[in-house]
């Protein structure tokens, strides 16, 4: 059976999925800025690193802020555009194994999806993202590199930058834990080191988009919420959204190979010649 490739086309990255009979059978990410340079390098890429021909491949789907970009057929291949949220619901869904679920999609800014196999609905979206992320990270260090602030913020003080509960009363709040965030950077101080001060970057965007989550997830009466984009390989993902589930009683679920998501589900949807 021949194969379906789903692209995912970024401002600075694409992911490329190719998938046989249901099944992921191949997978890269290509960076380019330019959308077309970056489109036909990705396809480029998955059939020589994989040894597969052209004529092995029966349809490209395209999705993500440069699909518009490619103008006709990808090496001559049929090629389809997908709208992006439905990609990233679809995606979602297949990678978590579920068939209803609130779909995270963290890239630049982050999308609130409630999707389920019959139809994908956006909640809500909010501004912070990979690029507020990136985009402190650049201010107080001066690289925009996501693994290299991670790892400086490992080094960090969470408890020099945030202001906890246990930090403001010593009855507690009902039904929240000591140690739980209750200003982001609110005991910031002259002294604070980069690393920590990174520390409170990576808590804060975190956060902001858990927080945002278990609201949407309340707002679609749905436990199962599924975080899908580039923010979900770094270990702070773990770390930070994970206490969620204890602390609002949902299941946050972040599947390996989330970063392909939306090229994933782009091969799943249908799309637009």
């Amino acid at each position: 059976m021949k194969i379906k490739i789903g692209l995912d086309i970024g401002g600075s990255t694409t992911k490329v999925v190719g998938m046989r009979e249901g099944k992921i059978i191949a997978r890269e990410i290509v960076k380019a800025a330019d959308p077309v340079t970056s489109a036909f390098g990705a396809v480029g890429r998955l059939i020589n690193d994989n040894h597969f021909s052209i004529d092995d491949i029966e349809q490209i789907n395209i999705t993500g802020v440069g699909s518009a970009f490619p103008a006709g057929p990808i090496f001559g291949i049929k090629t389809v555009v997908v709208e992006e949220f439905i990609a990233t619901g679809l995606g979602g869904l297949y990678l978590s194994g579920l068939d209803h679920a609130v779909v995270v999609s963290m890239g630049t800014g982050t999308a609130y999806l409630e999707a389920s196999k019959e139809s994908v609905k956006h909640i809500i979206g909010s501004g912070v993202g990979g690029g507020t992320l990136v985009g402190l990270g650049m201010a107080l260090t001066g690289t925009s590199d996501a693994v290299k602030l991670s790892d400086m913020a490992t080094d960090g003080d969470i408890l020099k930058c945030d202001l906890t509960i246990g930090d403001i009363t010593k009855n507690g709040v009902t039904g929240l834990p000591m140690n739980v965030t209750a200003s982001n950077f609110g005991k910031a101080a002259d002294d604070l080191s980069k690393e920590d001060k990174l520390a409170g970057v990576f808590n804060l965007v975190y956060q902001a988009i858990g927080t945002v989550a278990v609201m949407a997830s309340r707002q679609c009466d749905i436990k199962d919420v599924v975080f899908t984009g580039q923010l979900t390989v770094l270990k702070e993902c773990q770390k930070y959204l994970i206490p969620f589930e204890e602390l609002y009683g949902v299941n946050m679920i972040i599947p390996e190979d989330a970063v392909f998501a939306t090229a994933l589900g782009s091969c799943l949807a249908e799309g637009q010649d």
